[in-house]
């Protein structure tokens, strides 16, 4: 059976849709009611600088927003202005006011080493730079990474632009495809390489080869997390010619999926009973016997959510590991409730938590402890 990620990102959202109440607002964004009350349930960062989502997507997302191109196009030209990404950046001087003590009125003055990546058509800062940063245009991730796979014809599967152009993602589907359980649930997942750029000054360019598709900031951290080969490169003039690097780095990535596909078949392959699953959740979340009552409310409250995706998940994958597994790993990116601080929105902040690996050590805990239930 073949997995489509997008459909099962898009059927998690609208679960968590239909578990909170949320209802859909004219802006595109979704404010949760009940206990999520009040909590929007945002556009994931994606840039709408030019008055919409700058999102080009071969599949149609969660959110409704973008241009969705079906099948895909080979047209660069078309999926940078179809992303929203069709602008170049500039390094321009830091000038500042400076008055001194005995000085009347300010005077404007140039930071010699220091620059601000700036927006061709808006104008808009990114970033602050040193004098030895050189910008990497969005074009350039399109060639490098035709060039990585000796392919000039291939199929773009999404674009877009993040935090106001801050961020810039490409990605394209490999031939290749993994197996998970093949006399079983028979689960084929394809990887995809994504390029991933910054304007910011402080991310570096990398590619990356991951089994997510890349269509905004909430499965961006997707694509970080479940990297099985990755390559980065600092902004210099000469990051963009270093092909042979990438290809040998990435190049290790069948190797990988091979063994990770060995262990999720062993999760596939093993049936736990609903009690193991309850305890798998009791020691991923621990709450002590004298917690406040809030405390013990959400755990209750969480506890029902999983059971119930997990019951969903078995009809498919039956009461095994691998059922247990996904259940974790979709409520933690889509499901699990994300309260922002004073300055963000829901939206941020689980974009923020997904990018840096908020959970990753609980996905990795859940992994590990879940294969010590499997019998050899």
């Amino acid at each position: 059976m073949m997995i489509d990620v997008n459909a099962q990102f898009d059927q998690a959202r609208r679960d968590r849709m239909a578990f909170t109440g949320a209802t859909r607002r004219d802006d595109g964004t979704y404010v949760g009611t009940g206990w999520d009350a009040n909590e929007v349930i945002g556009r994931d960062g994606l840039d709408t600088t030019l008055g919409q989502a700058a999102l080009y997507t071969s599949t149609p997302a969660w959110h409704d927003l973008g241009n969705v191109i079906p099948g895909g196009t080979d047209d660069i030209d078309e999926v940078l202005r179809l992303g929203g990404i069709a602008y170049g950046v500039e390094k321009r001087n830091v000038r500042y006011s400076f008055m001194g003590d005995d000085d009347a009125t300010p005077s404007l003055r140039t930071a010699d080493d220091y620059f601000v990546t700036v927006r061709t058509d808006t104008g808009a800062a990114l970033g602050v730079v040193g004098s030895k940063y050189e910008v990497i245009q969005n074009r350039s991730l399109f060639v490098f990474l035709q060039d990585l796979v000796h392919d000039h014809g291939v199929i773009w599967e999404s674009a877009g632009a993040l935090r106001g152009g801050k961020r810039v993602f490409v990605t394209m589907r490999l031939p290749e495809s993994v197996r998970i359980d093949a006399d079983g649930v028979n689960d084929e997942i394809v990887p995809f390489v994504v390029m991933l750029n910054g304007h910011d000054g402080r991310s570096p360019a990398q590619a990356l080869v991951t089994p997510w598709r890349v269509v905004c900031s909430n499965t961006e951290r997707f694509a970080v997390r479940d990297a099985h080969s990755t390559w980065k490169v600092r902004h210099t003039a000469s990051a963009m010619d270093r092909i042979t690097e990438a290809r040998r780095t990435l190049g290790l990535t069948v190797e990988y999926y091979e063994e990770w596909a060995v262990e999720e078949t062993l999760l596939a392959q093993t049936e736990i009973a609903m009690r193991d699953f309850e305890q798998l959740i009791g020691d991923l979340w621990p709450v002590k016997d004298d917690a406040p009552l809030r405390t013990r409310n959400a755990a209750i409250r969480r506890n029902d959510q999983l059971a119930t995706m997990y019951r969903a998940e078995t009809e498919r994958l039956g009461r095994t590991a691998y059922a247990a597994e996904r259940t974790i790993t979709d409520y933690l990116d889509h499901v699990a409730p994300r309260r922002p601080g004073k300055t963000m929105t829901e939206d941020i902040a689980r974009a923020t938590a997904l990018l840096e690996g908020a959970d990753d050590e609980i996905k990795t805990n859940a992994h590990k402890r879940l294969m010590t239930l499997v019998r050899h």
